[in-house]
């Protein structure tokens, strides 16, 4: 089918195949194909009466040390926080080069920098791997949804965002490792860990030092993604360029 006036497919670090408008700069990771004239079957967004579409779900294979410990595998909330969920789903898949990092956004390769036993693991500095870095694919940052806010973090393995402040949300995330009430309203949380809570304990059990850095390496050595998205974007997924 023909492309919609102005976009182009382009792909990324990965391979994948996304969509760049020349015009307008914007980007999407679904076909913008020129739209057929029929009568409409089934609602395009909810299906049949009662279906809905499944929430994403990613991986994460894990390494301590030099040993492959296990995988964790994460269900991503994209029906509560569609633009928290898309970011995180497509840093597992990678996106390209960062604008603001001028480095590969994925989470391959990426440490856990900072465990704290009793409360959380975090991770997802892809750029300078020590908490200080990374970047979303909205750009250096993006707004908190209020969804997310109303989430609570109130069970082991649940997903939220790392940030410094209201609206500061960026690449990096953490993991529970049990209820933690002191972060609701402050932290999106966005998915939760389907499979795998045994190798997010093996985090949780690696010496840390006074900074609470793992002693040994604690590295996402591979990622991707199991149950692809199956919604429209939000808003369409800014183009990595050079400042």
């Amino acid at each position: 089918m023909d492309l919609l006036p102005g976009w182009e497919p382009v792909k990324d670090a990965s391979g994948d195949t996304y969509y760049w408008n020349k015009i307008t700069n914007e980007t999407t990771w679904d076909k913008p194909i020129v739209p057929q004239i029929k009568k409409a079957e089934k609602d395009p967004v909810r299906g049949k009466a009662g279906e809905s579409f499944p929430n994403p779900q990613v991986y994460f294979d894990i390494r301590i040390g030099n040993k492959e410990v296990g995988r964790i595998e994460m269900e991503l909330w994209e029906d509560k926080v569609p633009r928290t969920a898309r970011n995180f789903l497509t840093l597992c898949a990678g996106a390209g080069q960062g604008r603001h990092t001028r480095v590969a956004m994925q989470y391959k390769g990426c440490p856990f920098h900072r465990i704290i036993p009793g409360f959380m693991c975090q991770g997802g500095d892809f750029s300078r791997r020590n908490g200080t870095g990374g970047e979303s694919i909205y750009g250096l940052k993006f707004d908190d949804e209020k969804e997310g806010l109303e989430l609570t973090h109130d069970e082991p393995g649940l997903l939220s965002m790392a940030n410094s402040g209201p609206n500061t949300n960026g690449s990096q995330f953490f993991i529970t490792f049990e209820e933690a009430p002191h972060l609701n309203g402050k932290h999106v949380v966005f998915g939760k860990v389907v499979s795998g809570m045994n190798v997010v304990r093996l985090i949780e059990d690696v010496p840390t030092d006074s900074n609470d850095r793992p002693t040994r390496p604690v590295l996402i050595a591979g990622c991707g993604v199991l149950v692809a998205s199956h919604r429209p974007a939000a808003r369409p997924v800014p183009r990595p360029q050079p400042a």
